[in-house]
């Protein structure tokens, strides 16, 4: 799938990072406050050609391929023409879902003399474990997307996650609308900070408003959607059925959900999150009322950018802080800006070229496209 933007990333990471936050911001992992953010110095200027370097080198490892298909199909490739157009030598792997794989990777990258080591850490600990172990052997570490409590990474990069559950839940309230409404949450893994982030994101929104009732609520281990399915039925059944809307952490979440609904002829509003194809077809078919669009080439460009500056001997350039609720130290972070997807916007996602027209328009979905001005 070729990306529109793939074109820009060498020149986002040779010259000052551009991210699509305006301003700064500042963050606490797992509870979010509000505090003065902090600027690191711009990385060094990397030269745009190919192949490695003497420089240094990257290992990046990546969590999975079920929880979303980012990672394999966006993530890895952006961010080795990042790294190639850098003049970095990199080493991209994928967990697989595997804590244990994790760190037999990162062992393997360490042995192999990488000098800066990123991770999107399938829990805290294990995270954590990578990281101290990295810093023993003199390599710095960055944490992309999610942030390793008690870890010791150098920076942070990922979007503001709060910001992504408060927009779910502006959503959610538009679609289900005024009046007396039940409300089953549908949280991610209970071991992503992320996760924990969107869920209060969420309830300081649908929380305050007073006529909205959650009748269930629960994480889902591993964001795994079978199991986001039994789940949702279990919670759906002690509701009796009396569902009026579902906070949906992601679009796998959310079609999870939306298969028991359709199993019981009901639609009602349902959320997500990553603006996949197949939750972009779920929104043009009434069954899902938006998601939330995060520009997984801008986060590559940036984590890139700040792999590049640290193997260089340098400091990334951040656009805030957050902070590590358990050890409670402030990290250097840059935050970019969510995107709430609904109907009317959709061509937003299309010309980011996370989609596209043919994987969203196929047979089933080319009236309903053109319906809805997609049209290319």
């Amino acid at each position: 799938m070729r990306l529109k933007t793939s074109a820009a990333l060498g020149l986002m990471v040779a010259g000052t990072l551009v991210v699509a936050a305006c301003g700064s911001s500042s963050t606490t992992a797992a509870a979010p406050t509000t505090s003065a953010a902090s600027s690191g110095s711009a990385p060094s200027s990397a030269p745009a050609s190919g192949g490695g370097s003497s420089k240094g080198k990257v290992g990046v490892i990546l969590p999975d391929t079920k929880s979303s298909a980012r990672w394999a199909s966006f993530d890895a490739p952006l961010l080795k023409k990042a790294f190639d157009a850098a003049g970095i030598a990199s080493d991209i792997q994928n967990a697989q879902g595997s804590a244990t794989q994790m760190a037999t990777i990162a062992d393997q990258m360490l042995a192999s003399g990488v000098t800066v080591l990123a991770i999107v850490n399938l829990d805290s600990a294990s995270g954590a474990a990578i990281e101290a172990k990295a810093a023993k052997s003199g390599v710095k570490t960055l944490d992309y997307d999610r942030l390793t409590l008690g870890g010791s990474a150098s920076a942070y990069v990922s979007f503001d996650n709060t910001k992504v559950g408060e927009l779910q839940g502006k959503g959610l309230a538009d679609c289900m609308g005024a009046g007396a409404k039940n409300i089953i949450y549908l949280n991610g893994s209970p071991t992503d900070n992320n996760a924990t982030l969107f869920a209060a994101g969420a309830h300081s929104v649908l929380d305050k408003i007073t006529t909205y009732k959650k009748v269930g609520e629960q994480a889902v281990k591993d964001w795994d959607n079978a199991v986001a399915a039994t789940v949702f039925e279990q919670l759906f059944t002690a509701a009796g059925g009396k569902v009026d809307g579902v906070l949906a952490a992601n679009d796998g979440l959310g079609n999870a959900a939306i298969s028991i609904l359709k199993k019981n002829k009901l639609t009602i509003p349902v959320t997500g999150q990553d603006a996949t194809a197949q939750g972009l077809q779920n929104i043009l078919d009434g069954t899902q009322c938006m998601t939330v669009y995060k520009a997984v080439d801008k986060e590559a460009a940036g984590l890139a950018a700040a792999a590049v500056a640290l193997a260089k001997g340098g400091t990334p350039a951040t656009t805030g802080t957050v902070t590590d609720s358990t050890t409670k130290k402030v990290i250097p972070a840059v935050l970019l800006t969510p995107e709430a997807i609904t109907k009317t916007n959709i061509k937003t996602v299309l010309e980011g070229g996370l989609v596209t027209y043919k994987d969203l328009c196929t047979a089933a979905f080319v009236a309903k496209c053109t319906a809805a001005g997609i049209t290319s």
